[in-house]
């Protein structure tokens, strides 16, 4: 049986785990500017952020579809999903990862990597 990893307390390592496949799903549909925040040292809700954008609302549902398509093949499922009907800022809640799926007009209206300008910006790699 698998374990899904937002309903335990998680490692870093999982939680980065976790961060690298919602990064790679994002980019697997052409998820714009995707940024990822280590909030560890300056939050006790969450490791990372992931902030990605995509240019229409259905694009914003096409990433949110692709990121859990993805997590759930891998055994993890969201804690919540929200704002995915809209499409204008759809919250994946994973317990220590949270990623914002924005449409790109709100992220620019939010900017949270400007809320969350002390957090430490991560370079994923995608496996080769």
């Amino acid at each position: 049986m698998k374990k899904n990893l937002a309903m335990v307390g998680t490692s870093k390592d999982e939680s980065l785990s976790v961060a690298k496949r919602i990064v790679e799903a994002c980019e697997d549909v052409k998820g714009g500017e995707v940024v990822v925040l280590d909030v560890a040292s300056i939050s006790d809700f969450a490791d990372y952020f992931i902030v990605a954008s995509g240019r229409s609302d259905r694009q914003v549902q096409g990433i949110t579809n692709r990121v859990i398509e993805e997590l759930s093949r891998h055994g993890v499922r969201p804690l919540s999903v929200e704002g995915y009907e809209d499409g204008q800022w759809v919250l994946i809640d994973c317990g220590d990862v949270v990623a914002h799926i924005f449409y790109e007009p709100v992220r620019s209206e939010y900017d949270l990597e400007s809320l969350w300008m002390r957090a430490r910006r991560l370079d994923i790699v995608r496996a080769a």
